[in-house]
């Protein structure tokens, strides 16, 4: 762990750099990403400015850290898909389970996945890089599920596993950071997940599943 001027962080060193992420994790769960100065989130760290900017070179700067950080958490969803069945009962399990990980994810990291949307929206490649890559993984596996299938001749042969899967991601992705919206709309969160395992399990197999 270096600082920004390439120095080697001490222990102590780690520790304060930690809490400063961790202290801007909780700001931006509370206020705008644009409200969010440096003088802040070094008051509520219980340093100085100065001792953040040996750290970070701006607010973005730590931002990106943490969502670096999150993109690791965000690979577990794999596991979730990984190596399971997409047949029967079993499948339909499958389904349910991605969109509850997926789902709880989003909830877990809304704050920084936020930010993360909104600087891949501007066009900041290195927002958008980082978005990438937290929802290729789930991408990847989805995609070799469906060519599975398809190998096997479950799934018509005229259908690109790549392109079903981004299809099913980016569908998840925005339900995921729309929750709120839905409830506000009428439409309960008990009724969001089957609704959305069921178009998951459509996408994947091209059948209804057998609950």
């Amino acid at each position: 762990m270096r600082t920004v001027d390439g120095r080697v962080a001490g222990r102590r060193g780690q520790q304060t750099r930690q809490k400063l992420l961790d202290c801007l994790s909780e700001m931006l769960s509370s206020s705008p990403y644009r409200d969010v100065k440096v003088i802040d989130v070094a008051r509520k760290a219980g340093t100085s400015p100065a001792t953040f900017y040996q750290y970070f070179p701006d607010v973005e700067g730590a931002v990106l850290e943490l969502a670096d950080q999150m993109v690791t958490e965000g690979a577990e969803l794999t596991e979730v898909v990984q190596g399971r069945t997409w047949v029967g009962k079993a499948g339909w399990q499958t389904a349910q389970e991605l969109v509850e990980g997926f789902l709880e994810f989003w909830r877990r990291n809304d704050a920084i996945l936020r930010v993360v949307d909104l600087g891949a929206a501007e066009g900041d490649k290195r927002f958008a890089k980082l978005r990438t890559k937290i929802l290729s993984s789930v991408n990847s596996s989805l995609s070799d599920s469906v060519a599975g299938l398809q190998a096997k001749g479950k799934v018509d042969k005229d259908v690109n596993p790549a392109a079903i899967a981004g299809a099913l991601v980016a569908m998840l992705a925005a339900v995921a950071s729309h929750q709120k919206g839905f409830t506000s709309a009428g439409v309960k969160q008990a009724e969001v997940k089957p609704t959305l395992a069921l178009l998951v399990y459509l996408g994947v197999t091209g059948k209804k599943p057998t609950k």
